[in-house]
């Protein structure tokens, strides 16, 4: 009885712990080298940014949502929230953001004629009016955040959004997300805000933009 026992929790277990590394969430690969946004993003950033502080992301959700499926009390699952958000809303923007930036050679920072582009000027009447109030925007955070370009939905319009800290953006389908916390670009740029603002779109993978934009407006 007790051999029968055992071959039967055994498999149970291992089932249990596949389904629970199945589910465990990883940094995903970068699409291009750590030195290919350069001179506009620094190699020393982009590895610092992707394997120290987008992995502790992706670390913290995984310890976060493990915590909240041993919880035994609504008290303790409320509890967890606030680490579920930050740490899952970091995740989700550094996800999108590494797809986002494109290097020059690989047609980064390059806007053509196409529905992205006539959406931005139907927006906000030009491309360089887009891009000096999504600046205005994003640098006027108060301590650390995300500056977006944000496809409403109800509206059917390009709006520009921020949110604070970690948080993902869920009024608006992100086309565009711009990190502004300092490791972002403390590095490099120091406190200067607006420098790295304007070499951002130097960088920015605009096809990507406008596939995500094609993909919600269909």
């Amino acid at each position: 009885m007790l051999s029968l026992a055992r071959t039967v929790v055994r498999p149970t277990i291992s089932r249990s712990y596949a389904a629970r590394a199945a589910a465990l969430h990883t940094l995903p690969d970068l699409p291009y080298a750590y030195n290919a946004l350069e001179p506009h993003i620094s190699s020393e950033i982009m590895k610092l940014h992707h394997t120290k502080h987008h992995q502790a992301y992706v670390n913290g959700l995984n310890a976060a949502e493990e915590s909240y499926a041993k919880a035994e009390s609504t008290k303790e699952k409320i509890a967890l929230q606030a680490a579920l958000k930050f740490n899952g809303g970091g995740h989700i923007n550094h996800s999108l953001f590494w797809k986002n930036l494109a290097p020059t050679d690989a047609e980064g920072g390059k806007l053509e004629n196409g529905p992205l582009k006539s959406a931005i000027e139907r927006d906000f009447g030009s491309v360089e009016a887009f891009k000096k109030t999504f600046n205005a925007n994003t640098a006027a955070i108060q301590g650390s955040g995300w500056g977006w370009l944000g496809y409403n939905t109800a509206s059917k319009k390009l709006e520009i959004v921020t949110t604070a800290n970690q948080d993902p953006l869920i009024t608006h389908t992100p086309i565009i997300g711009v990190d502004i916390w300092e490791h972002a670009f403390y590095l490099q740029y120091k406190n200067v805000k607006p420098d790295y603002l304007n070499a951002i779109w130097n960088v920015i993978n605009f096809k990507e933009a406008e596939k995500r934009l094609l993909e919600v407006s269909k």
